[in-house]
């Protein structure tokens, strides 16, 4: 029998309303569902996060982070870190305060399944009240080299002290180790600890010494590069002053203009006795050399030259994560808040990575990346893919170029220079060991007990290069052998995949 037209059309109307409803619904929950939870006005975001699974980290097809069950009402979940001081570089951690860093902070709605590329994927789970599950990371690191990395450091670098190392794939900018000593333990400050976490991180915030835990040593800290720095200070004199590989530079003796003092070198024999080739000046790291070059060409050429490696910004990894800014300055505010111009004396000692010049492992391992890559630098980055529950892919890193720093030719050169540096220079001691690159030693502050800054910065293999790399450890001696070994100990497990 047929439906009398009133009824029909009520029946029409009802079903426009539900089918309204569930439209607005999925809107409100889907689309909006982000915005809502994180506005200032929402009193469940902080009492609901812990509340439901985070996707898990990978990387070299291992899991590193997990979320797990803690048979609480809240937290409902903890989360599991597997060699947590290790990896806490990268991963970051997700803590009991509910805030997040490094990849957990820069990746976190769609770790917390409540990114809008997973939201409006399943809308029908959102609409009938079941949460989306996070999505899972695929980090670019190679879990192996980067607890050799790790180990190293911590073997190499003096008690209380700070070591860094980072390693690039140059032709796409991934990262395959970034690891610093000392660290600390995610676990200990996860969702399942509560209160206790909360004290280790209040802790761990407070440090001791120099020690800051919670800011690693290989994107988050700057150290003073020393002569790794004389790999800049070439590149610059190379485009402005016209040099070459061949050309004779000055390696006798500097007075520095202002004070009056001398410059010295680590010896005055073989390049350094006189006048040599910029080649046999970088080999052995003549200081006056790029000491005498840095006051030709000026403060700010320094300063400007530096920028085209990245110097002066904080190098952007993934949303959200970036790296330290490291700095060639024109001018520091000293402790009374005056502005002190880099005099000529700080222009000579800025030449070679001291006075007031800072770098991370991460921007000297770009400067190493752009010798070893046509003068080319990658954006560096730490995450590969992002896959939803179901596998479905949401995102897949492109390689993008930061910028070029320098011309083909001029890396060229540069990439020859430091393989002397190993063949005949200060880091013979690393022969054999498929590595090339500049030794640094930097001074600190000897007289009030803090020791040396010490790097080897470079690539591998020795021809053709794929990866570039940079290592710093704080104590006594030189880079040579007390970071070169490390870099080699890395690229070593790194060129076995």
């Amino acid at each position: 029998m047929n439906m009398d037209k009133p009824v029909r059309r009520v029946a029409i109307f009802a079903l426009l309303l539900f089918f309204g409803l569930m439209a607005q619904v999925n809107y409100v929950q889907g689309s909006q569902a982000e915005d809502l939870r994180e506005d200032d006005n929402n009193a469940r975001q902080f009492a609901d996060v812990f509340n439901s699974p985070r996707g898990q980290i990978s990387a070299g097809g291992e899991v590193l982070v997990v979320s797990e069950k803690t048979g609480k009402d809240n937290p409902k979940y903890g989360r599991k870190y597997k060699d947590g001081p290790i990896f806490a570089p990268v991963t970051g951690v997700f803590s009991t305060s509910g805030s997040a860093t490094q990849v957990e902070r820069a990746y976190n709605s769609l770790l917390g399944g409540n990114d809008k590329r997973i939201t409006q994927q399943r809308w029908f789970d959102t609409f009938i009240g079941k949460k989306p599950e996070g999505a899972n990371l695929e980090l670019t690191i190679d879990p192996d080299a980067q607890r050799t990395a790790y180990e190293q450091l911590k073997a190499k670098t003096q008690q209380g002290r700070r070591g860094g190392a980072v390693v690039m794939d140059v032709k796409t900018g991934a990262l395959k180790v970034a690891a610093s000593w000392p660290s600390f333990d995610p676990n200990e400050v996860a969702p399942q600890t509560g209160d206790k976490g909360g004290k280790r991180l209040e802790e761990l915030n407070k440090g001791s010494g120099v020690i800051r835990p919670l800011i690693d040593n290989a994107l988050s800290q700057t150290f003073p590069p020393g002569s790794s720095f004389k790999a800049v200070t070439s590149a610059i004199a190379m485009e402005q002053l016209n040099l070459n590989i061949s050309s004779t530079v000055d390696t006798g003796q500097l007075i520095l203009p202002e004070s009056n003092r001398p410059l010295p070198n680590s010896h005055d024999s073989g390049s350094c006795a006189g006048s040599a080739p910029l080649k046999g000046a970088f080999a052995e790291s003549c200081n006056t050399s790029f000491a005498k070059l840095a006051l030709q060409l000026g403060i700010q050429q320094m300063h400007d030259g530096s920028t085209k490696f990245g110097f002066g910004e904080r190098v952007k990894l993934e949303p959200d994560m970036f790296a330290a800014e490291s700095d060639v300055p024109v001018s520091v505010t000293d402790a009374k808040g005056n502005t002190v111009e880099t005099g000529k004396d700080g222009t000579a000692r800025s030449g070679i990575g001291q006075e007031n010049v800072r770098a991370t492992p991460l921007q000297m391992a770009m400067v190493a990346a752009a010798i070893a890559h046509d003068g080319k630098i990658m954006n560096p980055y730490v995450v590969q893919k992002v896959r939803a529950k179901d596998q479905s892919e949401l995102y897949n890193a492109s390689p993008k170029e930061f910028g070029e720093a320098m011309s083909g030719d001029h890396a060229d050169q540069l990439a020859e220079m430091m393989r002397a540096v190993v063949s005949e220079g200060t880091a013979t001691n690393l022969q054999g060991k498929r590595v090339a690159g500049k030794t640094g030693t930097a001074e600190q502050d000897a007289a009030s007990g803090i020791p040396n800054s010490r790097w080897f910065v470079g690539f591998s293999p020795v021809e053709n290069p794929r990866y570039a790399f940079a290592v710093v450890t704080e104590g006594p001696n030189d880079g040579a052998t007390n970071a070169g070994p490390i870099a080699a100990a890395i690229m070593a497990k790194v060129l076995q995949k």
